[in-house]
């Protein structure tokens, strides 16, 4: 587990301008609430407001509640990953460690106050919030309009760009998913009987390999991408 300043550290190089002054590196930090989590814990950080998250290692799951214990799993965020966290509303929000994890938060609005004037953090904060953006409305697509096999499929090759190891050349890609089959099955929409079922057929066809708990080798990427329901000739 990272330490607090090891923390702070990868959050101002992810974020914080290298030519910021030292006074204004302090009152960022007295802004940061260091969180540690072990495996399967949570953490709910409403305070009245939106929390922004900085992941310092470890990866962690967004989960939505409902009335009547429903949840539902938003989104995976793995080291370096900046996210919001909403305040609660008409849904309860939390945050559970996939693995032990160590994250910074910090009040959302305090930070945008904090910011104004230092635009290359402004820009870093657009640019992740559009990256998020681009990948809820592809979930959205997914739910909607994807077959099972399409959503899986879909789901390993977001991981592979965000977590995967290139092996063969770019050929395939490795894998190692923190995350339970129940928990991608929650994600996707999907019960952990079709989601296992999924990764059965995709093994019998040479599209993975399984190796243990979570490694999985996504054995052709080009075969995974026309089983995913995307535009074959999107970038």
């Amino acid at each position: 587990m990272s330490d607090t300043t090891d923390i702070f550290q990868r959050f101002s190089r992810c974020l914080l301008p290298s030519d910021l002054s030292a006074e204004a590196r302090i009152e960022y930090a007295a802004l940061a609430r260091v969180h540690a989590l072990q495996a399967d814990c949570a953490s709910q950080l409403d305070d009245g407001g939106d929390s922004l998250v900085f992941v310092g290692d470890g990866a962690i799951k967004l989960v939505a509640h409902a009335s009547d214990e429903r949840e539902q799993v938003v989104a995976f965020y793995f080291a370096e990953d900046l996210l919001t966290v909403p305040a609660n509303g008409a849904h309860r929000y939390s945050l559970s460690a996939l693995r032990n994890t160590n994250f910074l938060a910090f009040p959302y609005g305090p930070f945008l106050e904090r910011s104004q004037g230092h635009s290359q953090i402004l820009e870093t904060l657009l640019n992740r919030h559009a990256l998020s953006l681009k990948r809820s409305r592809e979930k959205t697509i997914a739910l909607g309009r994807k077959t099972a096999s399409e959503r899986l499929a879909s789901f390993l090759l977001g991981m592979a760009e965000r977590i995967g190891t290139s092996a063969d050349a770019g050929a395939s890609m490795l894998l190692d998913l923190p995350m339970s089959r129940r928990d991608i099955a929650d994600s996707l929409g999907l019960t952990i009987e079709t989601v296992s079922r999924q990764f059965s057929l995709m093994r019998e066809r040479g599209l993975i390999e399984t190796q243990g708990r979570s490694g999985v080798l996504l054995s052709s990427l080009s075969a995974l991408k026309q089983r995913s329901g995307s535009l074959q000739n999107a970038a």
